[in-house]
């Protein structure tokens, strides 16, 4: 296991890879318009294949999100968390679903939909912001104010979404 960091327009992201897969992705210290996109500050040499596929495709989403991303995930949680998962990453940059949408999909509830999210831990890749309340942009890794929900409202804008 190892991990890298991604500069990108919202922050740094602190990543953790695994094998040839990529494990968790750490947006807990990431502020929208924080820094300039920039080269990759990465280490041990073995992970180089997904931490440059990584890299490519970060760069990718940020200058034409529509992109998207289909880089190996290893996704730890419950069955359950996993279906909701999975489900996230089905929908399209761009697009939005509500938190009850999504639930009557998966035959479950908007708040166990809401918990799903809050345990992601690959947000971004696995794209949780793209789940909103009925009545606005809902939460954001836990959060219902300040930093999370301005970058969940900044990747939405970057996706083209009307917010």
């Amino acid at each position: 296991m190892t991990t890298a960091q991604y500069r990108t327009p919202i922050g740094v992201l602190n990543v953790t890879l695994d094998d040839d897969c990529i494990t968790t992705v750490n947006t807990e210290h990431l502020y929208p318009g924080s820094i300039p996109a920039g080269r990759t500050v990465s280490y041990d040499p073995r992970y180089r294949g997904v931490r440059q596929q990584l890299g490519q495709q970060l760069q990718r989403y940020f200058s034409a999100p529509q992109a998207g991303f289909d880089i190996p995930l290893q996704q730890q949680g419950t069955p359950y968390q996993r279906r909701v998962w999975r489900a996230l990453q089905r929908i399209p940059p761009g697009q939005t679903l509500t938190y009850g949408q999504l639930a009557k999909r998966l035959h479950t509830s908007p708040r166990a939909i809401g918990n799903a999210c809050r345990q992601n831990p690959l947000p971004l890749l696995v794209p949780c912001h793209r789940v909103v309340a009925t009545n606005g942009l809902g939460g954001f890794s836990g959060k219902t104010t300040g930093v999370r929900v301005e970058l969940k409202r900044w990747l939405l804008q970057h996706e083209g979404v009307a917010v």
